[in-house]
């Protein structure tokens, strides 16, 4: 078997060049072709025999430089094997973003060879390969379409994820959950031809700390009654992304064999139209015993997942983490780079944060403010599953879902959009990881 060629890739600052080594006429072909170091700029070097002796790619200025940077050499380079050499910062980092930042989802078109890559010195294999792939999974998920990923197939695709990594799997389906007192995941998937349900995974030693993670599965929603435009159904793939995010944690979780009685939980269903779909002004019950009135079917994410947490309560987990694609009020406070973040555990929330900060993974604490709780109240239920203001769309979903929360020791709900509208550093246009790196990072550094 023959070795690949390895072509190396240069990192290079700004005023950089000159800590490279280059020879003089290949200093003075950068400096013709205008390189300093420029971010995102790539320049061919070439040999003194006319060949190729790599590639010099501009990281910029230390100041503000992104931690995955590298992931954006991954994007302008041609399918070939490289090694990185130069201003990497942090190996491993560096090699996650360049193979993230190579990824493509070509399920539906001739896959196109993509760069590949020779980890460099110091890089951990182990948890680059881990966290490339949690990604990649997440991402292939959010990116099929529902008429190939609605309730049913993406029930296979967990059983499958499930049974590669031998947890124990039990899944509630249909009218199933009426029976084991699943209400309102019955009610929001309960119009689509396919049936909503409850699976849950779970993996580990029963003496470890119990950890919890929940994840939003609506595979498709219309907005229910409530029906949403056709501009903002065309994402809508995508409202899964939570539960595609967690799938993700867990593989990393286990990957790593990390000390925890690993959970997960996710209700899966399609925010469908019939004439049996739940509608604004209905009552739902839910497992927790609370009544909630519908203001509106397109808040139908913070019902599944309420019923889902309520389970997970009911163990007092050590954690619960929660992960949705809950409301478009958090992408207007905080855009689509940076999602907000809410905890009952503000040692934890930090831990996140700053994790989140160091791998490219960034979140932003929002305060669980009580003061807004009594816009949940309604005049017939216990409360309604939308505010009376208008104001702090992302707020009250929190407050609304930290309602079905009471036992557990540390609970965390991060409010993610799962797609990256412009390309960034490691992030392909198209569906995207959010809270794996970080919560990932923090679970460790917690609990090993």
């Amino acid at each position: 078997m023959f070795a690949l060629t390895t072509t190396p890739v240069y990192l290079v600052g700004e005023g950089g060049l000159g800590a490279l080594g280059l020879s003089g006429a290949q200093k003075g072909w950068a400096e013709a072709n205008g390189f300093s170091g420029q971010r995102g700029k790539l320049l061919p070097l070439p040999s003194a025999d006319g060949g190729l002796d790599g590639y010099l790619f501009g990281v910029g200025p230390a100041e503000g430089r992104p931690v995955f940077v590298a992931g954006l050499a991954a994007v302008s380079l041609p399918a070939a094997h490289y090694r990185l050499e130069g201003e990497l910062g942090d190996a491993t980092l560096a090699s996650i973003a360049f193979r993230l930042g190579a990824y493509r989802f070509d399920r539906y078109r001739d896959a196109k060879a993509t760069p590949t890559l020779e980890l460099p010195s110091g890089a951990d294999s182990a948890e680059v390969d881990r966290q490339v792939a949690a990604a990649s999974l997440a991402r292939d998920l959010i990116n099929t379409p529902s008429s190939d990923l609605g309730p049913d197939n993406l029930h296979k695709e967990i059983e499958r994820f499930a049974a590669e990594r031998s947890m124990e799997f039990k899944a509630i389906v249909g009218d199933d959950l009426l029976k084991q007192n699943f209400p309102m995941i019955h009610a929001v998937g309960r119009a689509s031809t396919q049936k909503p349900r409850l699976l849950d995974l779970s993996w580990g030693k029963a003496s470890d700390p119990k950890v919890t993670l929940v994840g939003k599965g609506v595979t498709f929603d219309t907005g229910g009654l409530d029906i949403k435009t056709a501009a903002g159904m065309l994402m809508m793939k995508k409202d899964m992304g939570g539960a595609a995010n967690i799938l993700g944690l867990a593989s990393a979780i286990v990957s790593a064999k990390l000390p925890v009685r690993l959970r997960v939980l996710i209700p899966v269903v399609e925010n469908a139209i019939a004439g049996d779909a739940f509608r604004p002004g209905d009552v739902l019950h839910s497992r927790k015993g609370i009544t909630v009135e519908i203001g509106n079917t397109d808040a139908e994410g913070r019902l599944i997942l309420a019923d889902a947490l309520a389970l997970a309560d009911e163990e007092s987990p050590e954690l619960i983490v929660d992960m949705a694609t809950l409301t478009g009020a958090a992408r207007v406070a905080l855009g689509p780079e940076l999602p907000p973040l809410y905890s009952t555990d503000d040692a934890f929330a930090k831990a996140i944060t700053e994790a989140g900060l160091e791998v490219e993974d960034p979140f932003w604490q929002m305060p669980l403010w009580s003061s807004y709780d009594g816009q949940l109240n309604s005049k017939i239920a216990d409360m309604n599953n939308t505010g009376a203001g208008g104001y702090a769309g992302s707020v009250i979903a929190a407050l609304f879902l930290k309602r079905f929360v009471s036992s557990a020791k540390a609970w965390v709900h991060l409010d993610i959009l799962a797609w990256a509208p412009e390309a960034r550093p490691g992030r392909p246009v198209g569906a995207t990881d959010q809270g794996i790196r970080a919560v990932f990072a923090a679970i460790k550094q917690r609990f090993a």
